[in-house]
């Protein structure tokens, strides 16, 4: 045990100082066919801060990267903080955990769950309840925004480990963590309702196409990689279903309360706060003014105002939540700092001050045009994949569009133009390796089942088979639709 602990001193005294070291020297490489310095700057922070996360922990490498990013010129302390704990993402996590929070202290989270595993196929067999646990997550995926649902749906996922006696850091939690994450990044991905990349990458190569026609390539291919998700997760991690124990289920949902006058006011603000997030994208199709109206305010808008609905109601002389609670016991404040450090990563990678988009555009676009039209379609869908797991969705979904639709257009390489630019908008939204990924993975690296590590090597697998199903499955599909 000692020379164990010594060898975490050794390996802490050697990988710390280096990447401290790599976060701050970057940007004084002088700029080299048109990288700038700032870019080199960002991109040795990047690596520095993964390593940390990947080695030694996501709490003060979260701050590191913050700290390190204030310091890279024409970027600056005053981004930093706007694009970090400034930005509308970091506030709709911070108000959504209050509003869960609350929905938590209810028995309406727990009803829910033995619900759940009183499901009849569920209980015959343990994969089959991991496997409809995870299908219903990506079900529901296909309608609503992948950080809201994970938010929605993480609560219930502690309660049904707790009611079947699981711990969290049992492998059957790491499938349902991982899984769970890596499910609504999937989902995220098949259909283009409440999901941006798509069309924005739709938009960057001013394409008509329609919802069903993107859908068209996108379920199949999606469908096929849950599935093989869900082997590799079973095979690779190995859970024992025997510990799953049923024993206690029939019993809890005996001894239940009734929904009492406070739990049915929380229920009620938390479903307004849904219907917030889902009805607006419906009313797109429908009647586009409402959509146009309800987008203006953002997704921070509807947990913020439960949060105050929340505070302010009173129920026998007592506020439904205390703020100064639901901001001490619940919310994950490691995983929340280090969603800011990714926001802030992904706003410098994608900032026009630094240069590293207008590089990649510059140099890859003019470098690509005379490849072969499957080298070309291979390098493509490669390139949104691997950006995507690394950096911004919104970015990954605009540049390689825009690349791509550039050269598809201007020469005759054979490529279906519609075909390609959908399978670049369904891997932009396909994001499970790394933390500045999505921000519902930075959540799962960093909580009690799952570590950084863990998504990086089951999120590059399932980067890997995204790439290659995109080939064999979506192209050809596209070939027919378009």
């Amino acid at each position: 045990m000692k020379t164990k602990l010594k060898d975490n001193i050794i390996f802490r005294s050697i990988i710390i100082p280096i990447c401290v070291i790599l976060c701050f020297v970057g940007q004084f490489i002088p700029p080299v066919n048109g990288l700038t310095s700032e870019a080199f700057g960002v991109i040795f922070i990047f690596v520095g801060i993964l390593i940390l996360w990947l080695t030694i922990g996501i709490d003060w490498p979260s701050l590191l990267c913050l700290l390190a990013l204030g310091f890279i010129n024409n970027f600056g302390f005053g981004k930093v903080i706007s694009s970090s704990f400034g930005n509308s993402t970091f506030a709709f996590l911070l108000f959504t955990f209050v509003c869960t929070y609350a929905l938590s202290k209810t028995s309406i989270i727990k009803k829910v769950a033995i619900g759940f595993v009183n499901f009849k196929l569920a209980r015959k067999n343990g994969y089959l309840f991991i496997f409809f646990f995870l299908f219903s997550s990506l079900f529901l995926g296909l309608f609503i925004s992948p950080s809201v649902l994970f938010i929605v749906l993480l609560p219930i996922l502690n309660e049904i480990l707790s009611i079947l006696e699981i711990e969290k850091t049992d492998n059957i939690a790491k499938v349902l963590m991982l899984g769970l994450g890596f499910s609504i990044s999937i989902s995220s991905g098949m259909t283009p309702i409440a999901h941006v990349f798509p069309i924005l990458a739709i938009n960057a190569a001013n394409l008509n196409v329609s919802a069903f026609q993107y859908m068209g390539i996108a379920i199949p291919c999606g469908l096929v990689l849950f599935i093989l998700m869900y082997f590799v997760l079973i095979l690779f991690i190995r859970p024992d279903v025997k510990k799953i124990n049923y024993d206690n289920v029939s019993k809890l949902k005996n001894e239940l309360p009734k929904l009492n006058k406070k739990d049915l006011a929380i229920l009620i603000i938390f479903i307004v706060v849904l219907l917030l997030w889902i009805l607006p994208s419906l009313f797109e199709y429908i009647y586009y003014p409402i959509y146009e109206i309800f987008n203006t305010y953002g997704t921070a808008m509807p947990p913020l105002l439960g949060t105050v609905l929340l505070c302010i109601i009173q129920i026998n002389k007592e506020p439904l939540i205390k703020i100064d609670d639901a901001l001490k016991n619940g919310i994950p404040w490691g995983s929340l700092i280090m969603c800011a450090a990714t926001l802030a990563l992904g706003e410098a990678i994608k900032s026009n001050d630094i240069g590293l988009i207008s590089f990649l555009q510059n140099n890859l676009g003019s470098s690509l045009k005379n490849i072969s039209p499957i080298l070309l379609l291979i390098i493509f869908a490669s390139w949104a994949a691997i950006q995507t797991n690394l950096s911004s969705n919104m970015v990954t979904a605009t540049l390689v569009s825009t690349v791509a639709s550039t050269i598809l257009v201007s020469s005759n390489t054979g490529l279906n133009t519609s075909a390609v630019i959908c399978i670049i908008g369904m891997l932009a939204s396909f994001a499970f390796a790394t933390p500045p990924s999505m921000p519902h993975i930075a959540i799962i690296s960093a909580s009690e089942s799952t570590n950084t590590k863990d998504v990086l090597i089951f999120g590059s697998i399932l980067m890997l088979l995204s790439i290659i199903l995109s080939l064999v499955i979506s192209y050809p599909l596209g070939l027919l639709i378009f």
